[in-house]
């Protein structure tokens, strides 16, 4: 009985070695044999041919059209061939606001002389931030860039824009300080109008990111860093 079993055990490894050994021996001729994770090989086919390959491309921002702080009208097409960055705020924000758009001018500043940047600061509390009052604001951060945009407009578009055109968390909320609640993040997207971002190595994989945290001191330099990679695009 147990050398039918030998038999029987060393037949499956034998029909296993006829099936599995060609493939593996053609995957690693044609250097497609996974090193680290599969999940960030397949994020990194989806990027467009052409594209910096230092960083990955995801959904194209849907249209826009709202006012800025000088009461003209502002929509996605007049950041076409643009890299710009978007943060979604209010200027009546007690809590993290004031760090986001510290850290923001702090990027301005690296990019203010470059016309081919911007930044679109939407403001989630219109009812408030009126062309006025976000013109007020700029001045008082610090926001003397050309291109760096404080929009207003209607709250369920800027809500739907916000929490479905960029998948950034966004809400009215009483409780919350301010009656608004709202993540921290800022997008980074390309000339194209696309969000781009990068992989960030934890543990033994390489992750992607869609967003960078504008209160961290280091994921802003990231985006800085690849602000520069997109302008040369």
């Amino acid at each position: 009985m147990k050398n039918k079993s030998y038999i029987g055990i060393s037949f499956i490894i034998l029909l296993f070695g006829i099936y599995a050994i060609p493939k593996i021996v053609n995957r690693i001729s044609n250097g497609t044999v996974v090193k680290q994770d599969d999940r960030i090989d397949i994020v990194k086919r989806k990027t467009s041919k052409g594209t910096n390959s230092k960083l990955l491309k995801f959904e194209k921002v849907p249209h826009f059209s709202f006012t800025n702080q000088n009461g003209v009208t502002v929509t996605n097409r007049d950041f076409k061939d643009k890299v710009y960055v978007v943060e979604f705020f209010f200027t009546y924000c007690p809590t993290i606001c004031p760090k986001m758009n510290k850290n923001m001018v702090l990027i301005q500043n690296e990019y203010k002389n470059n016309p081919l940047f911007a930044i679109a600061s939407f403001s989630i509390d219109p009812e408030r931030d009126t062309p006025k009052r976000l013109k007020e604001y700029a001045l008082e951060k610090g926001a003397t860039m050309k291109n760096w945009h404080f929009l207003t407009g209607e709250l369920d578009s800027i809500m739907q824009l916000s929490n479905k055109g960029f998948k950034l968390y966004a809400s009215e909320n009483p409780d919350a300080e301010g009656g608004f609640e709202h993540s921290g993040l800022f997008a980074l997207i390309d000339k194209n109008g696309y969000i781009r971002s990068r992989t960030v190595k934890q543990s033994d994989f390489e992750n992607p990111i869609k967003f960078y945290d504008g209160l961290d001191s280091k994921q802003v330099q990231w985006l800085i860093e690849d602000i520069e990679l997109l302008l040369k695009e």
